[in-house]
């Protein structure tokens, strides 16, 4: 009853208005008409917007989260798009062939098979800080700030952490940088959010010095720490003191950044490419100018609250070289290389190394009748026997990761440990003992 008489004196007037004032009766429609159109169309943008966001949320979720919403199935990590590089027939594995199923080799390594980063091989700079103590600014670094080295959760290395600043550099002790060389190290971030400035960044510069001072010639990189939007990545040099390109390139890297993530960084000549983990996210032929010698590597930080976010930096090497080890092991019979990384004391090869692999698989897959001896080195920290042990066990992993994510057949590769017996390295220094884990891949 309440609701009829409320309706009785919303709709009374009304009637009244219509019969006794034609005029305004006309006039009232015309609004109301336009009034009715108008919320038709916000209604009509409300739900286009509403579907859009759901359609995008399922699409992002489909991409970072596969498998995690709408009961979709996640698709197998090797690559199945790539005619170059598809095995042959007779070297897929079955019945007959002694090889690992592919099921046996670890997600981490498959996701890296198409990996194309190939690190340097004549090391000029390493620094996981092992050397140096807790609480002290790392003592083959250089910086016109602050940081300190720390130590994060049950993690075995030190991190050095890195302090923003309008001009703050950290400096490793490397110059006379070669045309071709390779940058690889680990970042780990704590405390980003959806409230991160957008114009936070981590800076990587390759200049014609190693001082404070701006370089007249120099390649930067400033990748974004930023969660509420994807920013993109900066990209900009300087020639003879002009800038020649700045731009962003929208690659989006938020998930990544929040967790542990592997730069890998390759120089030839003027050409500037960088992998985040497996992705490629720059690659600029002519970022670098011709016919400069480039004499120093920088970072550094902007745009971050030290007080919840925080940026830390471990594991460095910058080697001569990441050139075409195809060609050399054709032509030399032999390569050696010092890229193949494993964890601390163990076989399980780091995913970053598939670079090379993929590379010998290359040439497997090029020449059927080509068979190779896979040997394995260490340095001289431990037992002998130990790392006798291990260095066999790191070349059949070598050989496992042939055999289980391209499809060589095992009868093609042998394998072999010489522990720390071939030294080519001084054991006493960090240098020397990286340039000792090495793995030999020689024609037989």
């Amino acid at each position: 009853m309440k609701k009829t008489t409320a309706f009785l004196k919303f709709t009374f007037p009304l009637i009244f208005l219509f019969a006794f004032f034609p005029e305004a009766n006309g006039q009232l429609l015309k609004k109301l008409g336009k009034a009715a159109e108008r919320a038709a169309e916000r209604t009509v943008e409300r739900r286009v917007e509403q579907e859009t966001a759901e359609k995008t949320d399922q699409v992002l979720d489909s991409i970072l989260e596969p498998g995690s919403k709408g009961g979709g199935t996640v698709e197998s990590p090797i690559p199945k798009d790539v005619p170059t590089d598809s095995p042959k027939p007779e070297e897929s594995v079955g019945p007959g062939n002694t090889g690992v199923p592919s099921g046996d080799v670890p997600k981490s390594i498959a996701v890296y098979s198409k990996f194309d980063f190939v690190p340097g091989d004549k090391i000029l700079f390493q620094d996981d800080f092992s050397n140096d103590f807790v609480g002290d600014f790392p003592s083959k670094w250089n910086t016109n700030t602050g940081g300190d080295l720390v130590k994060i959760d049950d993690l075995p290395n030190k991190w050095l952490k890195i302090l923003p600043g309008y001009d703050a550099q950290y400096i490793p002790d490397v110059t006379d940088l070669p045309e071709e060389f390779t940058l690889e190290f680990d970042v780990m971030t704590k405390g980003l959010n959806n409230k991160t400035s957008s114009q936070s960044y981590f800076m990587i510069t390759v200049g014609d010095n190693n001082t404070f001072d701006k370089p007249k010639n120099f390649g930067m990189i400033e990748y974004p720490l930023c969660q509420f939007i994807d920013p993109g990545t900066i990209v900009e040099n300087n020639i003879n003191g002009k800038r020649e390109i700045r731009n962003s390139i929208k690659v989006d890297i938020r998930k990544t950044v929040l967790d542990q993530h592997h730069i890998s960084i390759a120089v030839n000549k003027q050409r500037f490419r960088m992998w985040m983990n497996e992705q490629k996210i720059v690659d600029v032929p002519r970022l670098l100018p011709s016919n400069v010698k480039m004499n120093g590597i920088k970072f550094g930080l902007r745009g971050v609250d030290t007080n919840i976010e925080n940026l830390y930096v471990s594991n460095f090497k910058i080697a001569e070289g990441g050139v075409d080890l195809r060609r050399k092991l054709l032509a030399d019979g032999k390569i050696s290389t010092n890229g193949i990384l494993f964890d601390s004391g163990s076989a399980n090869i780091q995913p970053q190394s598939m670079g090379i692999i993929r590379q010998i698989y290359q040439v497997l897959q090029q020449d059927s009748t080509i068979k190779l001896n896979i040997v394995g080195h260490t340095d001289a920290d431990g037992d002998d026997t130990k790392n006798m042990k291990l260095s066999e066990k790191r070349a059949a992993a070598v050989k496992n990761a042939l055999v289980s994510v391209y499809n060589v057949s095992s009868d093609r590769l042998t394998t072999e440990g010489k522990g720390e017996t071939e030294p080519v390295g001084d054991n006493s220094t960090t240098d020397g003992k990286a340039q000792n884990r090495r793995v030999e891949f020689i024609k037989q």
